[in-house]
């Protein structure tokens, strides 16, 4: 069981990190700060704001904050078994399921034509079915 609770608060915490800079915080915010009980609620939820404040200017924090609320997530999970309900729920109805999301796909045709300069592709990965000429990344 232990093993449990520290994958699930691992995962919950770089979630929650995550979630910081994201438009969904309004209402995963509330929900995190529940997790550690309701006499805790209201310090946690102003805690969390003032730590999403500090990521939102300074990124570099997000892997810190998310070490420092592992160990309170999984003492949290310790002392309060139905907790790890609510943070499954959480982890599922805002992680984000690869096989379920939409590649972006992009598309760029150069045929029959001479290009002068540089053709520039960004994204994760590219992948490249044809190409006739010089590609450079």
């Amino acid at each position: 069981m232990e093993a449990e609770i520290t994958d699930l608060a691992t995962r919950g915490a770089t979630a929650l990190v995550g979630l910081m800079v994201t438009e969904a915080w309004a209402r995963v915010r509330p929900r995190f700060a529940a997790l550690f009980g309701r006499d805790q609620e209201e310090d946690v939820s102003l805690e969390l704001d003032e730590i999403q404040g500090e990521i939102s200017e300074d990124p570099g924090l997000s892997e810190g904050e998310a070490t420092q609320w592992k160990r309170r997530l999984r003492r949290a999970l310790q002392n309060n078994p139905e907790a790890i309900a609510e943070l499954r729920s959480l982890l599922d109805e805002f992680s984000p399921q690869q096989a379920e999301q939409p590649a972006n796909v992009i598309h760029n045709e150069l045929k029959d034509m001479t290009v002068h300069g540089n053709v520039v592709q960004v994204g994760k990965s590219v992948r490249a079915d044809t190409i006739n000429g010089n590609l450079n990344f």
